[in-house]
């Protein structure tokens, strides 16, 4: 059934899901009920995201952590920050917006991750991975400094989301501050693609006595209630403890050495056993790590068997577990396809290229030149400041790394990208993808802000393909000796040519192309959104009293001045077009170009608006912020 936009499921008559309401509906049900509970959550996620997609595999994988948090803490007043919201939706379920859940991620519905403008049980903002620990240790100190000692701070982070830098310096922190935070590691051995690196392989090795856990919390309880554990006494028995355990076990325990209490690895799929030591631990003074072993897409088979596509796996049969895949051999390949297969060709040619991501191989499509050398790919976990510097150190030594990352993610990078790439002109190509409006991810992963950002960097070559052959040939030029830091952003999904195979031929840096020649009014845009300026500029050809041009920038930095010349004395009137934010892109380029060089003409710019967009089909939101055809044709007619 769809209403207004929104495909409802006729909702299965759940025993126990269909009573609750909040999770203080959940608290009234008995220990022994929990596991049914869990089962029809997760039979209520896959019914829901079968007929409007989502992620689908993380949230399978916390049905029972999730249950067992809102069971033993006092929520919306305890705290859970979860890092990373594709494994929110159970969360969502049971806090309030079951009935609304057939909206998430469409236009007007509810937010694709947690939000807490949308709920007060949303404790944080969760689209980029590895900030739970820092968030929920800073409200764990305000906890303590408002007096509220009654409030538990929960964090709940996956081992994916750990291999980042910013869980690190949580971990840091938490170890030096006064604070009772729980942080919850979610051990799937997953982030969208498998977990890699060296903490990857120590959690899998990592192990402790539960009898050990059980008797040492049992000697910390009776010390406590005789006044003999304060809190200097605690972390020096808690330093013994680990030195001893470490002699007997053979092995180092990280979170330990920290000063952070550590417990498991357990089961994260018994419920019972997990209300059990949450209940437990839950009043224990310091910060504390509850270590728990996850399968992602537990309890749906197609899931298990295949978690990197059913992570977001799009539309399904929930019965048979058959993909509802559009396989029309006349659409166009995706931009990020085309840019794999494109890499591989550049590095078959070039021995010196070499690929580097970070824990998105399949996202980008870098798992194409990955399959065929896996020597020269780098897949570096959630490290996006890491990746960069990691390939500004390879290009200092001789290399050629294609650093390819998520528009949106690459904010993590700017540090990196100036300091140690930007700064000693080396030679690092980085490809953005998923640049500009992305669509129902929302706006923690629309990519508006990396034209603005990077336009003031010295020495950095910043481009975007108005389609799928101009983005081989910027590939291609980018590779090419001595071109420095070099950028080229391409937007998510589908282009528009059947044929994206071409020649690979030379882009001179700098230069634009006149697309349409014309008198009246200039249009001037960069990157795809140019394919709606045609568009535009083709439905308004019935007035033949207003001649247009267009022209294809392909460069944000260096600017074809010799196309702004052109236009400068030629036109009166100005419109520039493109898909990032307003504020500091082409459009104040091209202002600050005219004004520097005498040239006064209206100059209207058309982009994203001063504020966050909201999550929704691309074409809806285009609409909304005046990208549409139909909206640039009215900036050109000027009404």
């Amino acid at each position: 059934m769809q209403q207004n936009n929104f495909i409802i499921v006729e909702k299965t008559e759940f025993t126990l899901l269909n009573k609750i309401q909040y999770p203080e509906d959940l608290r009234k049900l008995s220990v022994d009920e929990l596991p049914q509970l869990c089962h029809e959550l997760r039979q209520d996620i896959v019914e829901e995201v079968a007929v409007n997609p989502g992620h689908l595999a993380s949230s399978l994988g916390v049905a029972e952590i999730t249950v067992a948090l809102h069971y033993v803490y006092n929520t919306p007043e305890d705290r859970i920050v979860w890092d990373v919201g594709h494994q929110a939706y159970g969360h969502k379920i049971l806090t309030g917006r079951r009935d609304k859940f057939c909206t998430n991620r469409k236009l007007g519905g509810i937010k694709p991750f947690p939000s807490p403008e949308e709920s007060p049980y949303d404790t944080f903002a969760c689209g980029h991975a590895s900030n739970s620990v820092s968030a929920a240790l800073g409200m764990a100190v305000a906890a303590k400094l408002e007096d509220k000692k009654d409030r538990h701070v929960v964090a709940v982070i996956g081992d994916g989301a750990m291999s980042g830098g910013l869980a690190f310096e949580g971990l840091n922190n938490v170890s030096s501050s006064p604070n009772d935070l729980l942080i919850i590691l979610n051990d799937n051995n997953m982030s969208i693609d498998r977990s890699v690196g060296g903490m990857k392989q120590y959690l899998l090795n990592l192990s402790t006595n539960e009898t050990y856990n059980a008797l040492r919390f049992k000697a910390s309880r009776w010390m406590n209630r005789k006044g003999m554990l304060g809190d200097d006494r605690r972390k020096g028995l808690i330093r013994l403890s680990n030195a001893l355990k470490s002699a007997i076990a053979h092995q180092q325990n990280i979170f330990e050495g920290l000063n952070i209490r550590y417990f498991g690895p357990f089961d994260g799929h018994n419920v019972k056993e997990l209300v059990r030591i949450l209940r437990q631990i839950k009043d224990m003074k310091g910060p504390k790590l509850l270590h728990l072993h996850t399968q992602k897409g537990h309890g749906y088979a197609p899931a298990e068997k295949d978690v990197t596509t059913w992570h977001a796996p799009g539309k399904f049969n929930p019965d048979t577990g058959e993909r509802l895949v559009d396989n029309d051999p006349n659409k166009p390949q995706k931009y990020q396809d085309v840019f794999g297969h494109t890499l591989l060709e550049l590095a078959q040619q070039n021995p010196k290229i070499v690929g580097v991501t970070p824990a998105m191989p399949s996202g980008c499509s870098m798992n194409i030149m990955m399959k065929e050398m896996p020597e020269r790919t780098f897949d570096v976990g959630i490290a996006e400041g890491h990746a960069v510097t990691f390939s500004g150190g390879m290009a200092k030594d001789g290399l050629l790394p294609f650093c390819n990352i998520y528009s949106a993610f690459a904010q993590r990078a700017f540090d990196n990208i100036i300091h140690d790439v930007a700064l000693l002109n080396l030679n690092v190509v980085f490809c953005f993808d998923r640049a500009g409006l992305v669509g129902e991810d929302g706006p923690t992963h629309h990519g508006a802000f990396d034209l603005a950002a990077l336009r003031p960097i010295p020495n950095l070559t910043i481009a975007s393909p108005m389609d799928e052959h101009e983005l081989r040939r910027l590939m291609y030029t980018a590779q090419l000796p001595d071109k420095g830091p070099f950028v080229i952003r391409y937007p998510r999904g589908g282009g528009v040519l059947q044929d994206w195979r071409c020649p690979l031929e030379e882009v001179k840096v700098g230069t634009g192309r006149k697309l349409k020649d014309g008198s009246d009014v200039a249009v001037l845009s960069i990157g795809p959104i140019g394919n709606n300026v045609t568009e535009a500029i083709d439905s308004i050809k019935e007035r033949p009293s207003l001649s247009v041009a267009h022209y294809d920038m392909r460069f944000l930095k260096p600017l074809d001045e010799q196309i702004l010349d052109e236009v400068g004395r030629k036109f009166k009137r100005i419109v520039t077009v493109e898909n990032g934010v307003r504020k500091g892109g082409l459009g104040s380029a091209v202002l600050e170009w005219m004004s520097d060089h005498g040239y006064h003409p209206e100059v209207v710019r058309l982009g994203l608006p001063d504020k966050f967009v909201e999550h929704g089909k691309v074409c809806e939101l285009q609409k909304i912020v005046g990208l549409d055809p139909e909206a640039i044709a009215r900036g050109i007619l000027g009404e």
